[in-house]
C-alpha cells in the first residue's frame, strides 16, 4: 500500500494522461463549466454515504465516493495547470499553509481556551489575510457561498456573525425569537398577502437554522435525514398497497396512514444509528 503522497501523485499522472492529445476524448472535452454538475453530484454522493455510515452502514463505499470527489479536484487542478495558472501541488501547499497559519495554537505559541476562542481567532486571522490581499478587512460574512443551499447558508451566516459577538446569549433567546416569528407568520397567513407570507416564512426558516446551530444539529442535515425518512416510509406505503392489490391512487388517507404508522414502528425496532 502506497503513501498518501505517492497515491496522489499517481492520480495526478493518470489525470494528465487522460487529458493528453492521445488521451480520453471525453476528458479532453471538459471545461470548468461542464464539470460543475459532476462536482456537485459527487459531493452529494459523499453526503449520502456519510448518512449510511451514521446509520450503521459500511465505510468502504464512503472511501470510494471520497475518491470520486478527489478526482474532481484533481481534474480542476489539471485544467489550471494546462493554462499555467496553478497545479495540484499548489492546491495542496495553499491549504497546508492556510491551516498552519490559522492554527497558531497548534503550530505556534498561542494558547486557546476551548473551540469558541478558536473560531474567534480564525475570524480575526481571515480578516487579517483579506486586508493583506485587498487592503480591506471585508465582511466577516465573506466566504459563505451565495449558491449554497439556503438552510446551510443561513446557518453559516449566523455562525460567522457570532464569531465577533453578534449572537443570542442563550438558547432561550433563540427559541423565543422563533416563537415570535411564528406568530408573525400566522398573521401574514391570515392576511392572505403572498409577499408578507413569503417574508415571514423566510424569517421562520432563518430562525430555525439559527436554532439548529445553537443545538449543534445542522438544519441542512436534519432536513435531509427527515426527507430520507419520509421517502423510506412513503415507499413502504406504496409497497404495502401493491401487495394488497390496491389500485394506484385508490387508497384512502386512513388506509395509507395505517401503513405510515407501521413504517414508523418498524424504524423504531431497528438499532439506533451511530454518532
Amino acid at each position: 500500500m502506497g503513501t498518501p503522497g505517492t497515491e496522489l501523485e499517481r492520480l495526478v499522472d493518470i489525470m494528465r494522461r487522460l487529458r493528453a492529445p492521445d488521451g480520453c476524448p471525453w476528458d479532453r472535452e471538459q471545461t470548468l463549466g461542464t464539470l460543475r454538475p459532476y462536482l456537485l453530484e459527487e459531493a452529494f454522493e459523499v453526503l449520502d454515504e456519510m448518512d449510511r455510515v451514521t446509520e450503521g452502514g459500511p465505510w468502504h463505499p464512503l472511501c470510494e465516493e471520497l475518491g470520486d470527489l478527489l478526482f474532481q479536484i484533481v481534474f480542476h487542478a489539471q485544467l489550471a495547470a494546462e493554462r499555467g495558472e496553478f497545479t495540484m501541488a499548489d492546491v495542496s501547499r495553499a491549504i497546508s499553509d492556510k491551516l498552519t497559519r490559522r492554527h497558531p495554537h497548534v503550530f505556534g505559541e498561542q494558547r486557546v481556551d476551548g473551540s469558541e476562542q478558536v473560531l474567534a481567532n480564525w475570524a480575526k486571522l481571515k480578516a487579517e489575510e483579506r486586508k493583506k490581499k485587498t487592503g480591506s478587512e471585508g465582511s466577516v460574512l465573506d466566504g459563505v457561498p451565495s449558491a449554497a443551499p439556503a438552510l446551510l447558508r443561513a446557518e453559516r451566516l449566523t455562525e460567522k456573525a457570532s464569531r465577533i459577538g453578534f449572537d443570542w446569549p442563550d438558547l432561550a433567546g433563540v427559541r423565543g425569537k422563533l416563537a415570535e416569528e411564528l406568530v408573525e407568520l400566522d398573521e401574514a397567513i391570515a392576511s392572505g398577502d403572498r409577499a408578507a407570507i413569503e417574508h415571514e416564512l423566510g424569517d421562520v426558516l432563518f430562525s430555525l437554522a439559527n436554532l439548529a446551530r445553537f443545538v449543534k444539529t445542522p438544519a441542512e442535515d436534519a432536513l435531509r435525514l427527515a426527507s430520507l425518512r419520509f421517502t423510506r416510509r412513503f415507499q413502504h406505503i406504496e409497497a404495502a398497497l401493491r401487495a394488497e392489490g390496491v389500485p394506484f391512487g385508490g387508497a384512502t388517507l386512513e388506509h395509507m396512514e395505517r401503513h405510515w404508522q407501521a413504517a414508523k414502528a418498524q424504524e423504531k425496532s431497528l438499532p439506533p444509528p451511530t454518532t
